[in-house]
C-alpha cells in the first residue's frame, strides 16, 4: 500500500471529565473522511499519545478503525521511550488492524544515530506493517539524519517519513536523496504553514494538524498540486497560514497548550467537539484566548 496526499494527525476530543468523547471523535473523523482526506494518523502528538494510558490508546485506535471502516487507511502511532515498549504497541496495532505504524526515535535515555537506526530495524523485524519514521526533534531531542532514513528505505525497513522537524533545508535534502535512491520513501511534511514549499521539493503529501480544523483547505491544495496549479497551491497556502494564527494569538500559553489547545478550542467553537478539554495537567484555553481564536475563525469564514 502506497500512502499519499492528506493524512491528518487526528486530534483527540475529551469530555469535561477527561474521558474519550466518542461522539465528538466520530463526528470529527467522518468530517475529515467526507472532505476527502487520504488517510488518518492516530496516536501522534496531536492525538495526545504521550498522555494516554494503554487502555486509552486502544480505545482511540478501535474507534478510528471502526469509523474509517476501510474508507481510508489508518496509521497508528507506536510512540514510546524505548524499543521494547514500542514493540508492545506494535503487537497491539497489528492485532487491532492498523494499516501502518508510526514511530519516533527512542527518547528520555540519550541515544545516537546508531541506536536510532537499530531501533527502526528491530521494529521492522517484528512486523510486516509499513513503518513510518516520525522526525520530531523538538520532543525526542534527536534529529533523524536523511542518509540514514534513505538507507532504511532502500533496505525495505521504512515505508516513509513524517517530517515535523520544521527544518525545511533538511527536508529538501531528504527529498533530493530519496529521489536519487529511486524514491523508496513516501515523504510527508507536518509543517502546516509551508506545505507548498514541501510540494515544490517533491513531497508525497502532508500530515497537517490544522486539517482537523479545515480539512477541505488541505484536500483542495493537494488536488491543485496534483493538477500542477501552483497559483492555487500558493493561494490555499496563504489561507492556511492565516488560519494557523489560532496557535499564536493566545497569551500566556506555550507548546502543547497553545498548539493542540488552539485546535481543540477551534473545533469546540465550530461545533465539532463538545468540549475543548485538555489532558491533565494541561488546562483548556479560556477567556480572552477563546475570544482571540474565535476572531481568527470569523476572519477566515469558519464561524
Amino acid at each position: 500500500m502506497k500512502f499519499h496526499g492528506i493524512i491528518p494527525p487526528v486530534v483527540t476530543p475529551l469530555t469535561d471529565d477527561h474521558e474519550l468523547d466518542v461522539v465528538s471523535y466520530e463526528r470529527s473523523l467522518n468530517r475529515m473522511i467526507e472532505a476527502g482526506v487520504d488517510g488518518l494518523f492516530v496516536l501522534g502528538s496531536s492525538s495526545e499519545v504521550v498522555f494516554c494510558t494503554d487502555e486509552r490508546r486502544r480505545q482511540i485506535v478501535e474507534t478510528a478503525l471502526r469509523v474509517a471502516d476501510g474508507r481510508v487507511p489508518v496509521m497508528v502511532g507506536v510512540i514510546d521511550t524505548s524499543t521494547p515498549r514500542v514493540l508492545e504497541h506494535v503487537r497491539v496495532a497489528e492485532e487491532m488492524g492498523a494499516d501502518a505504524i508510526v514511530a519516533t526515535a527512542p527518547f528520555y535515555a540519550i541515544v545516537g544515530q546508531k541506536e536510532v537506526e537499530r531501533h527502526f530495524r528491530l521494529i521492522h523485524e517484528a512486523t510486516d506493517l509499513p513503518i513510518f519514521a516520525y522526525d520530531l526533534p523538538q520532543c525526542v531531542h534527536i534529529k533523524l539524519q536523511g542518509d540514514m532514513l534513505v538507507r532504511l528505505g532502500v533496505d525495505g525497513v521504512l515505508a516513509g517519513v513524517k517530517d515535523s522537524s520544521g527544518d525545511d533545508v533538511s527536508f529538501r535534502y531528504l527529498t533530493m536523496a530519496n529521489d536519487l535512491a529511486g524514491h523508496p520513501l513516501q515523504v510527508f511534511t507536518g509543517h502546516e504553514v509551508v506545505v507548498d514549499g514541501a510540494y515544490l521539493s517533491g513531497a508525497d503529501g502532508s500530515v497537517p494538524g490544522l486539517a482537523n480544523v479545515n480539512p477541505d483547505l488541505y484536500v483542495d491544495q493537494w488536488k491543485a498540486y496534483q493538477a500542477g496549479d501552483w497559483d492555487r497551491v500558493r493561494e490555499l497556502q496563504t489561507q492556511a497560514a492565516r488560519l494557523m494564527r489560532i496557535t499564536s494569538v493566545t497569551r500566556g500559553e506555550f507548546g502543547f497548550a497553545a498548539g493542540v489547545g488552539a485546535f481543540k478550542t477551534a473545533l469546540n467553537l465550530m461545533g465539532v467537539f463538545d468540549s475543548a478539554q485538555m489532558p491533565e495537567p494541561v488546562l483548556p484555553l479560556e477567556g480572552e484566548n477563546r475570544v482571540a481564536i474565535a476572531q481568527v475563525l470569523k476572519q477566515e469564514g469558519l464561524l
